[in-house]
């Protein structure tokens, strides 16, 4: 998934959503319900409430980088913190969110208590060379498994596939899917792949571009734009933070050549050799799918959205 890093989350309560008209950061107007018209009354984490109790006895022969692990006695896992419902860090410098817990999920079957995990704020454009260089143990932050970056890294999963869609407010039943954007504003991050997409179906002639998607949300909410589009799991992630408020559509884009959407695979960035540990992370994920863990986890976290999912299947490799 190609995103532009969302500015550090602001100390107060309020989550860096109310970011004012043309882009500049400030403090969102209070709105008739005594909340903000840009942003929710609180970022304070929430999590499903699932436990993830270390596993006890675990071996992993072949895997350097779980020999590394064991040895320190502790994971460092790269995240993200800015994507609500999905890696999050909140104001109290609580972490949150549906890739955090599956991130917690695989250090428990590693026998590491989450409670020892040090998590590391890595930039998209710079996962393959914090894998590659040792400094994180794996990555778990959206990370769209490609042909292209498997020559650097590998992968365990997808543990969840998203596709692109659109976040529109709570009470707009006009648009309905991609072919009900004419005349609409669309919004999205500056040079993204979803609004390049929009712009290249000639989808609408009215598109706005932030250099972050909050910054879309925020004039969601004001109603300057209409929409705002990207991946749905990071559209999810903010329905479920403002769901009385917001909704994803729920209609995939699809490739018009193909009538088939266009598949973003979720996977766990892990060392490129390590083949011990790229299974055992697989087999965990499989555990997870099919106990109700995976569904108990998104259920608490995406899934406030209103979203129904479910665990797509493994490409083992």
């Amino acid at each position: 998934m190609r995103i532009t890093r969302i500015a550090a989350a602001a100390a107060a309560v309020t989550l860096a959503l109310g970011l004012a008209a043309c882009g500049k950061e400030g403090t969102p107007a209070p709105s008739a319900d005594g909340g903000t018209s840009g942003a929710p009354t609180s970022d304070a984490c929430t999590s499903s409430g699932t436990t993830f109790t270390p596993a006890s006895g675990v071996a992993i022969a072949g895997s350097p980088t779980f020999d590394k692990i064991k040895a320190a006695g502790k994971v460092v896992i790269g995240v993200k913190f800015d994507q609500p419902n999905l890696g999050y860090k909140d104001a109290a410098g609580k972490r949150c969110g549906f890739d955090i817990e599956i991130a917690q999920l695989i250090a428990s079957k590693l026998g590491i208590d989450p409670a020892k995990i040090e998590y590391k704020e890595i930039a998209s454009a710079n996962r393959e060379t914090a894998i590659k260089g040792g400094e994180v143990d794996y990555y778990v932050g959206t990370y769209s498994i490609t042909e292209k970056r498997k020559a650097d890294v590998s992968f365990a999963g997808p543990y969840f596939v998203a596709a692109q869609d659109l976040l529109v407010r709570k009470d707009d039943t006009s648009i309905t899917g991609s072919d009900s954007l004419q005349g609409k504003t669309v919004c999205s991050a500056t040079g993204s792949t979803p609004i390049q997409r929009v712009r290249d179906q000639k989808l609408t002639d009215k598109i706005v571009e932030f250099k972050t998607y909050s910054e879309c949300v925020s004039q969601l909410l004001d109603k300057k734009v209409d929409a705002v589009t990207t991946d749905d799991a990071i559209l999810k992630g903010f329905a479920a933070q403002s769901p009385s408020q917001l909704k994803v559509v729920g209609k995939p884009f699809v490739d018009p050549t193909t009538g088939k959407a266009y598949p973003e695979k979720y996977g766990i960035g892990l060392p490129h050799d390590d083949k011990a540990l790229r299974d055992f992370v697989n087999a965990a994920l499989e555990a997870a799918f099919s106990d109700g863990t995976w569904q108990k986890v998104y259920d608490g976290t995406l899934g406030k959205s209103g979203s129904a999912g479910s665990p797509p299947a493994l490409e083992k490799y």
